[in-house]
């Protein structure tokens, strides 16, 4: 039995550092007429090489283009760093802020994960804003205790009428690239944990509105039981975003 939502569903893929332009143009022309019935809102977060293509790929049909990552500055001298603005007018819907990945290997901080997301949000970008636990921290029972701090630190100074644009995903780090999988109850658990932090800042029907991803090697195996779960919206999908069929399966879980 389908539950009813009050959230329309998301699958994002997330592509890392994956796919060049030619492999960009052939997955979009295979993907876009099986997913033309998907009931879920999508979305290809793709390398920055790869978005002129995608974005003319895409043009017209419901899958949304998303980017890996958005300064915080407007402009000047950051070399390397891609603006809000110039992802705007390549034509970019969605932008992902903190994933763990970015965290651990390339010095993003709750900080700067707060700094990306007010400036995505001010240039009209839907922040897919990332929180989640190592295995360690989940091991000695800190699970609760690092998301509590993630997202008091990033919706800090962020209104109630921008913070419900965000889409929160909850990524175990444990489970990213693994195999592993946090089980439908476990996964449901901590997704509700993740709404109750969000509705202690803000409202509580604020906290009904907002999209609660699970980002942890969700694939066609598994999501349609993970779907099934109150507190979990969508995904944010790694491994599995890479082979069309395999995607497909999850978005039409």
């Amino acid at each position: 039995m389908r539950k009813p939502f009050t959230r329309k569903p998301f699958i994002a893929g997330n592509w890392k550092m994956n796919k060049t332009v030619a492999e960009t143009k052939a997955y979009i022309a295979e993907f876009l007429p099986l997913v033309e019935d998907a009931e879920a809102d999508v979305a290809l977060c793709v390398p920055f090489t790869d978005i002129a293509v995608a974005s003319e790929a895409l043009a017209g049909s419901k899958v949304g283009l998303g980017a890996q990552n958005v300064s915080w500055a407007d402009k000047g001298a950051y070399t390397g760093e891609i603006s809000a603005e110039m992802l705007v007018e390549a034509g970019v819907k969605y932008v992902i802020i903190g994933h763990s990945e970015r965290r651990a290997m390339f010095g993003d901080t709750d900080k700067t994960v707060n700094m990306r997301t007010i400036a995505a949000l001010k240039a009209g970008l839907i922040p897919i804003l990332c929180v989640g636990e190592t295995e360690q921290q989940r091991m000695t029972n800190k699970t609760n205790a690092v998301l509590r701090k993630q997202m008091k630190a990033a919706f800090e100074n962020i209104a109630v009428e921008d913070a419900v644009k965000v889409i929160i995903a909850y990524e175990p780090i444990w489970a990213i690239g693994t195999g592993k999988t946090a089980t439908p109850e476990d996964a449901e658990e901590t997704c509700a944990f993740v709404r109750s932090l969000f509705s202690r800042v803000y409202k509580k029907v604020a906290a009904k509105k907002v999209r609660v991803l699970y980002g942890g090697s969700m694939n066609a195996a598994n999501a349609k039981d993970l779907m099934a779960k109150e507190n979990i919206d969508g995904g944010l999908i790694g491994g599995a975003s890479l082979v069309v069929g395999d995607f497909v399966k999850v978005v039409k879980y």
